[in-house]
């Protein structure tokens, strides 16, 4: 966690917080998790939010995870943005975001995602093996990367795809 700025003794102002103060893992960290994302939300409808409120172009990977069963959206979305900066302002401006284009009560609430799936290179190994890249997965419910605000080819599986179990998660045993 970033330190804060501590108090003087003596109730002074606070002391300057030096850059080697901060941890430097947490500057480099692009990658955000989106959570209360109403489920009806559609991947289309998720990118539509982000380039309305100013994130068009800034942003070269999102995923939002759906149930397989019912199609539902999982209420959570991990994007990746071009710079740290970037995924800072994204966290302040979208926390507590409520103006979603169907009627929902969920409040927004943004944060850093863990630091094993930070950054654009982190997220494409992590899903382009995954079962959820199978050819059967319908293409709205596939991670997208992006390049210059444009979905580009997804990197190919560097091995063979199993089509996803249809309770998300749980993995089928074998007799």
């Amino acid at each position: 966690q970033r330190r804060r700025a501590a108090t003087q003794p003596s109730g002074l102002a606070p002391a300057v917080v030096s850059a080697s103060d901060v941890d430097p893992h947490e500057q480099t960290m692009t990658t955000v998790m989106l959570r209360n994302i109403p489920n009806n939300y559609t991947r289309s409808m998720l990118m539509e939010l982000l380039d309305s409120e100013g994130f068009a172009g800034c942003y070269d990977f999102l995923y939002m995870p759906r149930d397989y069963k019912t199609q539902a959206g999982l209420g959570f979305a991990f994007v990746n943005l071009v710079r740290h900066e970037v995924g800072e302002r994204m966290c302040k401006h979208l926390s507590g975001f409520r103006r979603w284009a169907i009627p929902s009560a969920k409040s927004c609430v943004v944060g850093w995602s863990g630091p094993e799936q930070q950054g654009l290179h982190a997220n494409v190994e992590r899903y382009r093996n995954s079962s959820v890249m199978h050819e059967s997965v319908p293409e709205e419910c596939k991670p997208l990367v992006l390049v210059d605000g444009l979905p580009v080819k997804f990197p190919s599986a560097t091995r063979k795809l199993w089509p996803p179990h249809e309770k998300y998660g749980v993995r089928a045993r074998r007799c």
